[in-house]
């Protein structure tokens, strides 16, 4: 008799697993495409930007200097710990701490393939919400980063930053720091003056057509395409494997005990509170991060929670202790600090501005994604960019075959191009 109940129990538990992957599967298959197509659009305009002009620009925090620390941001790698690496390279060859923060928040929650796949998984609403979100929080970041991020605390993150770092010592996502010529002069980001500013920039205008020209600058394109989808292979992993489980398996009870909900506006004060938290919790950053507030919409999250949630790749626990390597502890707890109360911030008010609007879904999704295959428009534009990821496979793997593009190649920290010497498709790779 008990080995009959051992029998059921455990069978119960295999179709749970089964169909916890299954939902999983289809998440990843419904945003598959979105996934290739946002990749491929931002390799392309990372190969084609100049990641000097970025050090020049970003001395002070400034609205011209946070303008461009955005732009750059948009136009850069999604990749948490990528965006991390490279804000920690800027604030080391002079850029100002705030906008160094700023580049690094819209990397990973202002490009384009999150607000794709966004779409695809969620709804226009929440991919709108994310860019409105995102101006919100860098506005609060600025103004609240200038009075909490200052003094003697930035002086000590930047000698820390600056100094020799320990044999041994690499950043996730097989980023390195870049130790060439980076446009910063001594003085730091603009040194040389309006005139040296206008030079770089036309210098800037003709490299660019050089490599847009070329098939390396192509060939770079599909660099930091697979080098991106590889940094974030086990994010995605993660994301979409969790995201299955709690959709298929935690009860709807479960999602009140964590969210309130009918209490009027306190429920959209602790949901935004709380969705940062799962986030630190859940280990899951950068776009991987999106199946699983599709999982916590779909339980009961409010639209501000979920927006905090999505904010919130830049304080999992994992990226916690990388900024703890970089500035300090206490400087790293100061920054969990501030990013965590403009996360929930711009959760709360982009939340307030939707329901104004009349613009939040009025009803939850039963289902994440249709747990089958058919033919219809996913299945064909799957194929269609799996053929295309196949391509750029190809055409990193042959990168070497191309004549070198003005010796520049695919930089280091995933912000921008750098010395060929230190190019992903040529630079070791220590294990992480």
């Amino acid at each position: 008799m008990a080995s009959g109940m051992e029998d059921v129990i455990l069978t119960a538990v295999w179709l749970d697993i089964g169909r916890s992957l299954r939902e999983a599967f289809f998440m990843f298959w419904e945003t598959l495409w979105p996934l290739v197509l946002g990749f491929g659009l931002s390799g392309a305009v990372q190969a084609f930007a100049s990641r000097e002009a970025m050090q020049r620009k970003l001395g002070n925090h400034r609205p011209a200097a946070i303008a461009r620390a955005s732009g750059y941001g948009m136009v850069s790698s999604s990749c948490s710990y990528a965006a991390s690496a490279t804000a920690k390279s800027l604030f080391a060859k002079g850029a100002d701490f705030v906008s160094a923060i700023v580049y690094m928040f819209a990397s990973t929650n202002l490009v384009i393939e999150l607000g794709i796949v966004l779409v695809v998984l969620m709804g226009w609403q929440f991919a709108v919400s994310e860019f409105v979100g995102g101006a919100i929080m860098i506005v609060l970041l600025v103004v609240l980063g200038g009075l909490w991020l200052r003094g003697r605390s930035i002086v000590a993150a930047r000698e820390r930053v600056t100094a020799a770092p320990p044999a041994g010592a690499h950043d996730h996502c097989h980023h390195h720091e870049d130790n060439g010529s980076d446009g910063v002069g001594a003085d730091g980001p603009g040194a040389d003056g309006p005139g040296a500013d206008g030079a770089g920039a036309a210098a800037d205008r003709t490299s660019l057509g050089r490599r847009v020209r070329s098939k390396a600058g192509w060939a770079d394109a599909a660099t930091y395409t697979m080098a991106d989808l590889t940094m974030l292979s086990r994010e995605l992993l993660i994301g979409y494997t969790v995201a299955g489980f709690l959709a298929v398996l935690v009860p709807v009870s479960a999602w009140h005990a964590l969210f309130l909900s009918g209490h009027g506006w306190w429920t959209s004060v602790e949901n935004a509170i709380v969705g940062p938290f799962v986030a630190i919790i859940s280990f899951v950053c950068s776009i991987g991060n999106v199946p699983l507030a599709a999982a916590l919409w779909k339980g009961g999250i409010s639209f501000g929670g979920v927006v905090s949630f999505i904010f919130a790749d830049l304080i999992t626990f994992p990226l916690l202790l990388v900024y703890r390597r970089y500035y300090g502890l206490r400087m790293a707890a100061r920054m969990l600090g501030l990013f965590w109360a403009v996360m929930a911030m711009a959760g709360l008010v982009t939340e307030g501005i939707f329901r104004a609007a009349g613009l939040i879904p009025a009803h939850r999704p039963t289902v994440i994604a249709a747990t089958g295959f058919s033919w219809n428009y996913t299945t064909y534009l799957n194929i269609i960019f799996l053929a295309l990821l196949g391509l750029l496979y190809w055409a990193k793997r042959s990168r070497d075959r191309f004549e070198p593009s003005s010796g520049l190649a695919p930089g280091p920290v995933g912000g921008m191009l750098g010395d060929s010497a230190l190019a992903p498709a040529s630079a070791p790779h220590p294990g992480t």
